[in-house]
């Protein structure tokens, strides 16, 4: 007697008609956009369950980036000393530098003259803390400098999203194209 196997049901947003074989993402979220801690954890969960994709190096500890996207903490973010505006009114990211004090330096100009030319306004930087121990070999060789960066802008937050996209990526081709030794570092 052959044994039928049983597929979940379409139920909600969830059809099992899209179901495939791959192992390349994984997704949690709340299905109103309520943060909590509960969502974070279960998104860390999803990122060890992916070490299996061979998303690690020879050395087992330097990976290939994964990692996990979350709202902007604004009370957290608030705590750093800066005059943060309104949630939805400002971004947040990280920007990694060429580990020279010059080249560093001349990506940030760099940066933020593109955040100018968006009608874009700095709010500032921090260095980011790091426990580089963990890092293996492999990523420890090619370690770039961290740091935050907050920008503000009056605009709707779908358009504020778009114009740091956009400052994002040219400044990308710019240091690509600039003369910087460590360029690959951004």
């Amino acid at each position: 007697m052959k044994m039928r196997q049983r597929l979940p049901r379409a139920q909600g947003m969830y059809d099992p008609a899209n179901e495939h074989d791959n192992c390349g993402i994984g997704f949690v979220a709340h299905i109103k956009g309520q943060a909590s801690n509960e969502i974070v954890r279960r998104g860390l969960e999803v990122l060890v369950n992916m070490t299996h994709r061979g998303a690690e190096s020879s050395d087992n500890k330097s990976g290939d980036g994964a990692g996990i996207l979350l709202q902007l903490p604004h009370s957290y973010f608030s705590g750093f000393g800066f005059n943060l505006p309104a949630p939805g009114k400002y971004g947040s990211g990280l920007i990694f530098l060429p580990r020279t004090e010059k080249e560093s330096m001349a990506c940030i100009a760099l940066f933020n003259a593109q955040l100018e030319e968006e009608g874009l306004e700095l709010i500032g930087y921090r260095d980011v803390p790091v426990n580089n121990k963990v890092l293996g070999e492999i990523a420890r060789s090619n370690e770039p400098v961290i740091r935050q960066v907050f920008v503000q802008g009056n605009y709707e937050q779908d358009v504020l999203e778009r114009k740091l996209f956009v400052a994002r990526k040219v400044c990308e081709r710019k240091v690509r194209e600039s003369t910087l030794k460590q360029m690959e570092h951004f």
